[in-house]
């Protein structure tokens, strides 16, 4: 009897103790640097040509979601969206100003980041780390005419925190939210109401049927 209580004392115990682990480790520092490579997109391009601006503050974005914790994912944005344009448009370019445009294509998208959230388990009560990484891309014809300013969310989460490390467990979710975002992208770019009736002015649905 008196071991069966000391057994349960013991777990009671390392269960307290684990908790605290992963308690503070999400009250600690974490600096993560993302330098994923990402798979080339298998897709059929639309005959559309595009000029794609990934400038200074886009492709060196160090997000600080907290004081606590900084994400550098420009780099790897960068990489991921590249292949999702890619796989979009038939002709594309990608540039670092609209200077550099060479104005013989009919698109022209400006991504930047909104906002970068992270939700750890002693924010959300729960056994993952999230992140959310909040996009807005403006579109626009090649005379500089708007056609969008479309928000792209994007979330990423780990299975559970039992990982190495703070900074593990975020950059995996990081990871996540970007392939999240170049998914949605692929998936829903044609879907945009504006897109489909400039597509349907340029007669573009049309040809390529």
């Amino acid at each position: 009897m008196l071991k069966t209580k000391l057994d349960k004392t013991v777990i009671r115990l390392s269960a307290a103790i684990l908790l605290l682990a992963i308690l503070s480790g999400c009250s600690s520092s974490a600096s993560v640097q993302i330098n994923n490579d990402f798979p080339t997109v298998l897709a059929e391009p639309q005959p559309v040509s595009a000029s794609i601006v990934f400038d200074k503050s886009f492709s060196t974005y160090i997000a600080e979601p907290n004081k606590n914790t900084v994400i550098d994912i420009g780099t790897a944005q960068v990489k991921l969206l590249s292949n999702a344009f890619t796989g979009l448009f038939n002709e594309v370019e990608f540039v670092t100003s609209t200077e550099e445009i060479s104005g013989a294509n009919s698109l022209v998208i400006i991504p930047s980041v909104r906002e970068v959230q992270i939700s750890t388990p002693s924010d959300n009560y729960l056994n993952v780390f999230e992140v959310w990484i909040k996009y807005n891309l403006e579109i626009q014809t090649s005379s500089g005419e708007t056609i969008d300013s479309w928000f792209m969310p994007a979330y990423g989460k780990t299975p559970d925190a039992f990982m190495a490390s703070k900074s593990n467990a975020i950059e995996e979710a990081s990871i996540i939210a970007l392939r999240d975002a170049g998914a949605k992208l692929m998936l829903d770019f044609y879907r945009i109401p504006a897109i489909y009736g400039w597509m349907m002015e340029q007669k573009i649905l049309e040809e390529s049927k």
